[in-house]
């Protein structure tokens, strides 16, 4: 047996049985597809470690493979049968999609970074998997022209709602992922049903977030003072219209009331 051989029975051994994952075909799946090859050579003995391994080469995002008991969780949750047609949003190199089409019927997979991208293509058809379909596109759009999907799988973390993404589940289907909109992040799952979304907690789990999918930044707004702008008049002594908060002493712009000078 090989070094990455005996690595990967201990992955699944050491990680996977041990975090509940019971589900044999994706024990199966686990055992047999080489986590390796997935990952730059630099980093190959990082392969099989609990960790989040980083496989960019210099693109624009940091971009990894998700801890191996995480990504199994999920495909374990996500219950994906045969004839599911499956999204992996944000693939980078192909692992999770590799695990998916040892589950799945059909396979599209996702990747903004069009060297991973084509990393995956390869690594994929050396392992026969041509069930699998990439594309490069954005994490957040995910693939209309192929969508609904019965499965979308989010192969990180997201801190924001993927809207876009739940647009294309199909009636009763499922995406999985981690979400960091709040501490601590979880890993859920969002089912479609009659239209309406419901989500459910499976999960304390951390990742790395997807780009696309980034909370977005807050940009500070300071009023100026009316010194600054000399077109706004003080209220100081007039009533303030109905429906409207009076702060004290201040100025009245757009009917919003602020403190002088703040």
């Amino acid at each position: 047996m090989s070094d990455f051989s005996t690595a990967r029975q201990n992955m699944v051994d050491c990680q996977v049985r041990p975090s509940d994952v019971t589900d044999l075909r994706i024990v199966d799946a686990m055992l047999t597809v080489p986590r390796e090859v997935f990952v730059p050579e630099r980093q190959r003995a990082l392969a099989y470690l609990d960790l989040d391994v980083e496989v960019s080469e210099g693109g624009s995002a940091r971009r990894f493979l998700i801890k191996p008991a995480v990504i199994a969780k999920m495909l374990q949750a996500a219950e994906i049968k045969d004839t599911d047609s499956v999204l992996v949003a944000g693939c980078a190199t192909g692992y999770a999609a590799a695990l998916a089409a040892r589950l799945a019927g059909q396979v599209t997979a996702t990747e903004v970074d069009p060297s991973l991208a084509a990393k995956a293509r390869e690594v994929l058809v050396q392992l026969g998997l041509e069930r699998v379909t990439v594309r490069t596109a954005d994490v957040a759009e995910g693939d209309p022209a192929s969508a609904p999907y019965d499965v979308i799988v989010l192969d990180g973390a997201t801190e924001i709602a993927p809207d876009r993404l739940y647009g294309q589940l199909k009636e009763g289907g499922r995406l999985v992922g981690v979400f960091a909109m709040t501490q601590p992040p979880r890993a859920m799952i969002v089912t479609r049903s009659r239209g309406d979304f419901g989500s459910r907690a499976l999960f304390d789990a951390s990742g790395p977030v997807l780009p696309g999918l980034e909370r977005r930044p807050v940009i500070p707004f300071r009023i100026k003072s009316v010194a600054q702008m000399p077109h706004v008049k003080s209220f100081d002594r007039v009533r303030p219209p109905r429906g409207s908060v009076p702060l004290g002493r201040g100025i009245r712009c757009g009917g919003i009331v602020t403190r002088n000078g703040q």
